[in-house]
């Protein structure tokens, strides 16, 4: 089934605020890296301790989150909207429509962790991920 996550970006408090969320909403949380992660090659070894990805699952709530904010966190870019696909056919569908007139950030690509993955800020400003993943 297709779902629309939200996910929050951080500024080095990643591991912090979903910690503080798992305490108030209850749930799993995972937690990856950037030390952990492929990604630590491309990035100075300051970087290492940040989150690179996070998820808090309980029954059907997900929150994402990391602290891979790019530049510096600002009104607008604080949280993502992160549309995991059900299908090839609809992540592609839905990324080209939603990037005309926007601005894609990463194309639609295979990535390490296994999933069809893209990112666009939409012709109003809204930032999107794209995911899709084969079970």
């Amino acid at each position: 089934m297709t779902q629309i996550n939200a996910y929050l970006n951080f500024n080095g408090q990643c591991r912090e605020a979903m910690t503080f969320y798992q305490e108030c909403l209850g749930g799993e949380l995972t937690l990856q890296r950037v030390a952990e992660s492929p990604m630590a090659a491309q990035l100075p070894a300051t970087e290492g301790a940040n989150i690179m990805h996070s998820i808090l699952t309980r029954d059907k709530l997900v929150l994402l989150g990391s602290d891979m904010i790019g530049n510096k966190l600002e009104k607008g870019n604080a949280i993502t909207l992160c549309l995991r696909c059900s299908s090839s056919e609809e992540i592609n569908s839905c990324f080209n429509k939603l990037a005309a007139g926007g601005n894609v950030k990463m194309p639609l690509h295979q990535s390490f962790w296994g999933a069809t993955y893209g990112e666009l800020t939409d012709k109003f400003g809204m930032n999107w991920m794209f995911h899709y993943a084969r079970n």
